[in-house]
């Protein structure tokens, strides 16, 4: 994120309606993820995270929806996969996407706004760890941090988080908006590692 713009500063200076519809679009572009990782690993249920996604985009909007958050967590909790438990790459990512939900759950619950803003770096961090995973090179931290921050990878990811940022900045949250934005994320099918899900 450039200095000049100050992302964060930014982020942080949108409204509560405003963070969570940020957070949520990060969470439904992580989620091929953990899809991807269930099918291949046969784990966990996708439709518990689809399922609390689509709750909560339709909160956005929604304002006589009620929520049961606790069910969602504990739901979430139960499908979350330990890496311990596998030996592929895919657990992380997974876990990611999982995390990212619980995080925002528990921030909606709480209202602390830090919490929400923080699935941004969450997202980030997915993506970083995804570059250092696949780096077939021997390099120093100093020159890894280069490779991380410069990589295609990441540079489409801080792309995305900025213009997503911008849309939000512009638009006033409405059952329209909030349904177009869900619509391009999830026809774009891809997530912020990449990988999609036919």
């Amino acid at each position: 994120m450039t200095k000049k713009t100050g992302f964060f500063k930014r982020l942080k200076a949108l409204s509560l309606p405003q963070k969570q519809l940020f957070a949520i679009a990060l969470c439904q572009r992580m989620y091929p993820n953990y899809q991807l990782f269930s099918e291949v690993c046969e784990f966990g249920n996708p439709q518990v995270l689809d399922t609390t996604l689509n709750l909560l985009w339709q909160k956005q909007y929604d304002n006589k929806l009620k929520l049961n958050i606790d069910i969602y967590l504990e739901r979430l909790d139960e499908v979350a996969p330990e890496p311990v438990d596998f030996d592929s790459y895919g657990v992380f990512p997974a876990l990611d996407a999982v995390s990212a939900l619980i995080a925002l759950l528990s921030a909606i619950q709480s209202k602390v706004e830090d919490d929400i803003t923080n699935i941004s770096k969450l997202s980030s961090s997915t993506v970083a760890n995804y570059i250092e995973a696949t780096c077939e090179q021997e390099l120093s931290e100093a020159a890894l941090d280069d490779y991380v921050f410069e990589h295609p990878a990441m540079n489409e990811e801080r792309e995305l988080q900025s213009m997503l940022l911008d849309v939000i900045e512009e638009n006033k949250i409405s059952s329209a908006f909030v349904k177009e934005l869900r619509k391009e994320i999830v026809d774009s099918g891809i997530s912020n590692i990449g990988i999609s899900v036919g």
